[in-house]
């Protein structure tokens, strides 16, 4: 396009290149996308149709577009995402928090605020915590919890760390690189985790929007997909406080083979939940009940 165009035309043009260059949810992706560029909220993205575009937000949008049509996620181009009312920064070391993941949020949410009225306060671990997503959402609803968010990558840890900053949750959320339970000594009401559960094989098959730009080692776990399950439910219960509760999610098909990972150690399951397809997305656990 020469000159300003206007934001209209703008959204009809970004729209169809990426519906043409087979993007089914082109229409969605232009409003985010745009909307993120350009400081506009998705409604305002299509009601200022008359605003002008100029040659410096054309040369960001046509950026963004050539990234995307090499399937870079969109909420990787604009650098942050939405999850569970919080604002997440994205890094290349961490997994892009999705809805489904909110579902573990929800399901813990109920028993760590049970446990902190009772208690006066409750401690949390997540394990793997990349963004700290699911830690730093349950601090948000939760005022008397504290977490501790663990990885075994210093960037994911560094982007957990601004990403509690962000949405003020700071003072309460601590870090600790760790592989596991290997640097952790200490115990807790809540131990929470979506750990790698895509077994190796199926890594490769991935649609590329995941496979190019999810770190791996956030992606593959191991050749059944079972690998961190396994090391997660083998020191659990050490961990855990009287009462506490253990909370994962897991691959639609691996309801029972973690049911069995984590009986075995000890724990009794005590809730699953689906996610928005119908699918097994959580477990909860408790610890020889």
């Amino acid at each position: 396009m020469r000159g300003e165009p206007t934001l209209g035309a703008v959204v009809v043009e970004t729209r169809a290149t990426l519906a043409n260059a087979g993007f089914a949810d082109a229409s969605i992706e232009t409003r985010i996308l745009l909307g993120g560029l350009l400081g506009l909220s998705t409604t305002e993205v299509f009601t200022q149709t008359d605003r002008l575009v100029t040659q410096s937000e054309q040369a960001l949008i046509a950026d963004a577009v050539a990234r995307r049509l090499r399937h870079e996620p969109v909420h990787r181009i604009l650098g942050h995402r939405e999850f569970h009312g919080l604002d997440l920064q994205l890094s290349p070391e961490t997994l892009e928090p999705r809805p489904d993941t909110e579902i573990l949020v929800d399901a813990v949410l109920p028993h760590l605020k049970r446990i902190a009225a009772g208690r006066g306060s409750a401690r949390i671990l997540d394990l793997g915590t990349g963004t700290g997503a699911i830690a730093l959402a349950l601090l948000k609803e939760c005022p008397q919890a504290t977490a501790l968010g663990s990885d075994i990558s210093p960037g994911a840890l560094k982007t957990a760390r601004s990403n509690a900053y962000i949405n003020n949750t700071a003072d309460r959320f601590d870090t600790r690189e760790s592989a596991w339970f290997e640097a952790i000594e200490e115990s807790f009401d809540i131990i929470v985790s979506n750990p790698p559960y895509i077994p190796t094989k199926v890594v490769g098959t991935l649609e590329p929007d995941v496979r190019d730009y999810d770190p791996k080692a956030a992606l593959d776990g191991g050749e059944d997909g079972l690998v961190a399950y396994r090391a997660i439910a083998e020191n659990a219960a050490q961990h855990l406080l009287p009462n506490g509760l253990m909370g994962v999610e897991i691959g639609y098909d691996q309801r029972q083979s973690v049911r069995q990972i984590f009986e075995e150690k000890g724990f009794s399951m005590l809730e699953r939940h689906v996610d928005h397809g119908g699918n097994d997305r959580v477990l909860l656990f408790a610890r020889g009940v």
